[in-house]
Formats: structure tokens, C-alpha cells, sequence
């Protein structure tokens, strides 16, 4: 714990002691964990919304008195914000490590969509995804979420671009990115589907037929 002194001047010389009434930095409040905070704070706002989800709510379940919210996020904007890098590293950053390279193109193609279609699925209380659906939804009228939605969106096409350059899919770099374009496209529609009901079922053939295009493309 961090002491401030004040120097006390004696006829014996100087000592130091503390300020006993010195303000104090304030700390996280006890009990208060930021991985679970922003996993629930990801949860809700992936259940509900960002519209939809009131700060009762997130207080409620990240566990943060909102005061602390407001300290530690600024607000619920900051909270989102806060929430879409915690999704992109923790859900979206295994959906982006199946692209490999490990085996051929066409299996890494395959496992990065089968893992698309998982997420989009997995939970019928959050369908879709954070970014293209609830971010994507809110952006047109915010300029700072529309910022943050074209630096998403550009990083799943570059990993994209990066798997298929390894195999040389693409006489130009102009192809490779447009092929890019089309699959991480397609992976967002995807979870649109989803979010609308589709099952894994229903979306599996999509998925397959994505890779067979991109397969067929590379020829």
C-alpha cells in the first residue's frame, strides 16, 4: 500500500510521518473481476442488444456498482467497446486460428467455417454474433462503433487473405483480396442467419458451398 509522508521538522532534526488524512487512490471495488465483468458484460449485450440492454442490467450482472462502470468504462458506450475486444479474443479468436494453416486450404476452409457456424449456434440465447449483428446494427448512427465495425471487419478479411497468399490462391493481390472479401461476407451472413433462427443444420450447406466457391476460384 502506497504511504505519502510530510516532513515534521523538530529542534532533533526531521522525521517523516504520515499523512494520515492524505486521499488515497481509489481501487477496484472487493469482488470485482474484469474477465467475468466483461464476459457477462458480452452476454447481455449479445442477448439483448446494445439498445436493449439497460445499465440496471449490466450492473446487475457484471457485478459493478455504477459508479465503478462509469469509472473503469465511462459509460455503456466504453462498456460495449470493452466488450467487443473481449469477444473478439475470446470467441472470435479461435473462429480465426482454424484458418491454419495446418492443413490443405480446402480442410482449413472447412474447419474455419464449421467453427462460424458452432459459434453462431451454440447458444440459442445468443445467436449470430456481437460484431455482425449487434455492433453492425448500431453503427450506421455512431461514428465511433461504425469506426470500431470497419476495423473488425477488415481484420477477419486480412487473416483470410494472409491463409489463402500461403497457398497462393490469387494471381493478384486484388484477387486474394476480393476472394477474402467474399468468404468473410459470407461467414457474416452466416451469422445473420442465425441470429434470424436458422439452425447449424440449415447453415452447414452454406459452409460448404463457401469453400467449394473459393476452392473453384483458386483453380
Amino acid at each position: 500500500m502506497t504511504v505519502i509522508f510530510e516532513t515534521i521538522r523538530s529542534k532533533k532534526g526531521e522525521t517523516m510521518q504520515p499523512l494520515t488524512n492524505a486521499p488515497r487512490p481509489r481501487g477496484r471495488p472487493r469482488g470485482f473481476k474484469i474477465d467475468q465483468a466483461l464476459d457477462a458484460a458480452v452476454h447481455v449485450f449479445w442477448q439483448e442488444g446494445y439498445n436493449g440492454a439497460s445499465i440496471d442490467r449490466l450492473c446487475r450482472e457484471t457485478e459493478m456498482p455504477r459508479a465503478s462502470l462509469y469509472q473503469e468504462y465511462g459509460g455503456k458506450e466504453g462498456l460495449f467497446l470493452a466488450a467487443i475486444a473481449h469477444y473478439v479474443e475470446t470467441r472470435l479468436g479461435p473462429v480465426a486460428q482454424s484458418l491454419g494453416p495446418v492443413g490443405t486450404l480446402e480442410e482449413d476452409l472447412t474447419a474455419f467455417f464449421e467453427a462460424v457456424v458452432t459459434l453462431a449456434t451454440l447458444d440459442s440465447r445468443t445467436p449470430g454474433c456481437l460484431i455482425s449483428c449487434v455492433l453492425a446494427e448500431v453503427a450506421g448512427a455512431n461514428g465511433t462503433f461504425r469506426q470500431e465495425l470497419k476495423t473488425r471487419f477488415a481484420a477477419l478479411e486480412d487473416r483470410i487473405a494472409q491463409r489463402l497468399e500461403h497457398d497462393g490462391i490469387g494471381v493478384e493481390p486484388k484477387d486474394q483480396t476480393a476472394l477474402a472479401g467474399m468468404l468473410a461476407a459470407i461467414a457474416r451472413g452466416i451469422m445473420l442467419r442465425a441470429r434470424s433462427g436458422a439452425s447449424s443444420a440449415d447453415l452447414h450447406p452454406i459452409a460448404e458451398a463457401a469453400v467449394q466457391c473459393a476452392i473453384a476460384r483458386g483453380r
